[in-house]
């Protein structure tokens, strides 16, 4: 039987500037799945104090965090936790009777995927982006053993900032810089924008490359990742990284951990 919405219906939510079905597909399944009187619905916002009001006001259970609004949020949260303290970015929130602690599940994620897709740490990569997410996969990079890599920016002070962090080079562009693994962190690729059908790096590179790892979850099959797969090669999406960082906000939301069976439906039911 369908559920119905009624007054005591849990709200969860997401902030994003472009917001996209898969969190509301992937939340929603497992709502119905495991008979949880929840909904799940995606937001954007021209007002991000505004907003995180909100979700403090009106009792939303949790509400996720995406591009451009990972670091822009923390003033607004009570409390960060070790996992979002330590690169000082969110991309998850609990509201817990007003009361509002921020987490980052991205690192879980992409910690979790390079070890399933066996990357081998002595690889050169080159990570294009600075923000919230960059933070996150150098993070990650660097404790799974990474040491020789070059945090992509045309930001200066953003880019060499990032990279003294974590002990890794910057670089204004690729020019000079030949990578085993690429890994887009920025919106080039993404449904919806002026870059959506834009190579995130040259077709030379990508030629050259061993891994292609593109964050962007809109479209699953991003222009980088096709491109990688005519060419052969290793490539990780965003798909996978929004599954698995989605199933962690899933477990601070609700409290269930749903089986591996389940979640891999959801994932499936998400990309549509």
């Amino acid at each position: 039987m369908t559920r119905q919405i009624n007054k005591d219906t849990t709200l969860c939510m997401s902030l994003a500037a472009r917001p996209s079905n898969f969190g509301t597909r992937f939340h929603n399944f497992l709502y119905d799945a495991l008979d949880l009187d929840y909904i799940y619905k995606a937001f954007t916002t021209t007002d991000l104090a505004a907003a995180i009001g909100g979700v403090r006001a009106l009792g939303v259970r949790g509400c996720a965090i995406s591009m451009p609004f990972k670091e822009a949020c923390i003033p607004m949260v009570d409390e960060l936790d070790p996992s979002a303290k330590a690169i000082d970015s969110v991309n998850t929130i609990v509201n817990t009777n007003g009361y509002l602690k921020a987490y980052n599940t991205d690192y879980i994620a992409i910690a979790k995927l390079l070890n399933e897709h066996q990357v081998p740490s002595d690889l050169v990569f080159a990570l294009r982006g600075s923000g919230g997410m960059a933070k996150a996969v150098a993070c990650a990079l660097k404790d799974a053993g990474f040491k020789n890599g070059y945090i992509v920016a045309r930001n200066e002070a953003a880019g060499k900032q990032l990279a003294g962090l974590y002990g890794f080079n910057w670089a204004p562009d690729m020019t000079a810089v030949q990578a085993d693994m690429l890994i887009n962190v920025t919106p080039i690729g993404m449904a919806g924008g002026a870059d959506a059908e834009t190579l995130a790096f040259t077709e030379l590179a990508i030629e050259q490359a061993q891994v292609i790892f593109d964050v962007v979850a809109l479209p699953a099959e991003t222009p980088l990742i096709r491109y990688a797969r005519t060419q052969g090669k290793k490539v990780i999406t965003g798909a996978e990284v929004f599954a698995i960082q989605a199933v962690e906000q899933f477990v601070l939301y609700t409290g269930i951990r749903p089986s591996d069976e389940v979640f891999q439906q959801a994932a499936k039911h998400a990309r549509g």
